[in-house]
């Protein structure tokens, strides 16, 4: 019995008792959805009802869904093949999009490895900077440095490497690497630093410095560990710092690359560059699971000259011709369209239409920067009661903790991206009173 032959209380009923959703418990009793189509920015439901999407399913479908030119590329690469293993082969589809990714990153990244998925590709770059020492005669430096309220993926690695109190892998402290942590950094997105801002990151390279494989950062905005937009100065210094102790600098642009904050990639707000670089979530536009982790020709060259002369990881799914070409399609609509104004449209919508937000007393904070809006509450939100309040008001909008936020796909209208923004201000407002 397939979905399609399911009426959508059985659906329901089997997903209740069988399905596990992400961060949830099987039969938990928060509300899903039944979606069966999406196109644009709409997702139909199998009610019938249509929502505006605000969330590019979590960041990715940049394009929106069912987009004519992502489908007829991936209709092509099917007639040829769907899969063939990366070990020992290789294809166009690989190879083209290798040299696309070069050309657009940084230019000092130069040599690409394909990943299954953003967490993965977190894992792949931690491994190269541990290996990478190891080659060099360091084995000693297998820690990380990185700042409290980050999200860098759910796997073990990854995991050690995210906020250590609050954030969502605590179970499992005991059994994750025990890293370095100092303060997520104080100014915010546009403001300068000052050496005291710096100090507490300088202190942990210079104590711990011969222990430190690398440095790991979300650029400018840290994501699902808190939606907070911070200082490109302080992420420029932080590459100085990382040169002066000679610790390498990883950077993790999964969730900001492909121009979500206005840029590329996050990393140009600050005019640097990483020696090694995480990319995913919109590499695809959304269509299929693909990440890369890129890195410099020093790295690369360094670990496959060492012990035991190769990178020991390899997917089995690396690099699938129709992931492949699904991220090439959704590169070339992204650079052949005016992205740039269309981000800077939606960061005006969104600066305006969540501005009323500011006036509620259980309102910590608002902020924009690019296609990101946040609504910062200073209680967590109760997803029982307020996911079905923005189903009912006709959008897809998908707090978690404190935060109301909208990522929405690049290609909203302005109508459309009132409407979120509308849905938002009212939904807050039921539940605050004006100061």
């Amino acid at each position: 019995m397939t979905s399609t032959t399911l009426d959508n209380d059985k659906l329901l009923a089997i997903d209740d008792e069988h399905v596990w959703h992400p961060y949830s418990a099987i039969g938990a009793g928060l509300p899903v959805y039944p979606v069966v189509s999406a196109a644009g920015v709409r997702l139909r439901l199998a009610d019938g009802r249509e929502l505006i999407d605000g969330m590019s399913s979590w960041w990715c479908a940049i394009h929106g869904y069912n987009h004519p030119e992502m489908n007829r590329a991936l209709e092509n690469q099917l007639e040829d093949m769907a899969h063939v293993m990366f070990g020992g082969l290789t294809h166009a589809a690989a190879v083209g999009l290798a040299e696309t990714l070069v050309a657009i990153t940084p230019d000092v990244l130069q040599s690409v490895f394909f990943c299954d998925s953003g967490s993965v590709a977190v894992e792949v770059a931690m491994k190269m900077a541990m290996q990478y020492w190891h080659a060099r005669g360091r084995p000693g430096r297998q820690r990380f440095l990185t700042v409290r309220g980050g999200y860098h993926g759910d796997t073990f690695g990854a995991m050690s490497v995210c906020d250590p109190v609050n954030g969502m892998h605590s179970l499992f402290s005991d059994a994750l690497a025990r890293q370095l942590f100092v303060d997520a950094p104080r100014p915010r997105f546009g403001e300068d630093c000052i050496e005291e801002d710096l100090a507490p990151m300088a202190q942990q390279l210079q104590d711990h410095r011969d222990q430190i494989a690398a440095v790991i950062l979300e650029p400018v905005v840290q994501g699902a560990g808190g939606m907070r937009f911070y200082s490109a100065a302080w992420l420029r210094h932080v590459r100085q710092l990382c040169n002066r102790y000679g610790v390498l600098l990883i950077l993790d642009e999964i969730a900001t690359g492909f121009g979500r904050t206005g840029r590329l990639f996050a990393c140009e707000h600050a005019g640097i560059a990483p020696d090694i670089m995480c990319i995913g979530k919109a590499l695809t536009g959304g269509y299929l699971s693909l990440a890369a982790t890129l890195v410099t020709n020093d790295i690369s060259a360094t670990i496959s000259r060492g012990d035991p002369g190769l990178f020991m990881h390899g997917p089995t799914f690396m690099a699938n011709p129709l992931a492949c070409t699904a991220a090439s399609a959704s590169i070339r609509l992204l650079l052949d369209s005016s992205w740039r104004s269309r981000v800077s449209r939606i960061e005006k919508g969104l600066e305006q239409g969540l501005a009323p937000c500011r006036g509620f007393d259980s309102v910590a904070d608002v902020r924009t920067l690019g296609a990101i809006g946040v609504v910062e509450m200073k209680q967590p939100v109760d997803m029982k009661t307020i996911q079905p309040m923005f189903v009912e008001a006709g959008v897809w909008v998908r707090p978690f903790g404190r935060l109301v936020y909208l990522m929405p796909p690049y290609i909203i209208g302005d109508e459309d991206l009132d409407s979120l923004t509308t849905a938002v201000c009212d939904i807050v407002a039921l539940h605050q009173s004006p100061r």
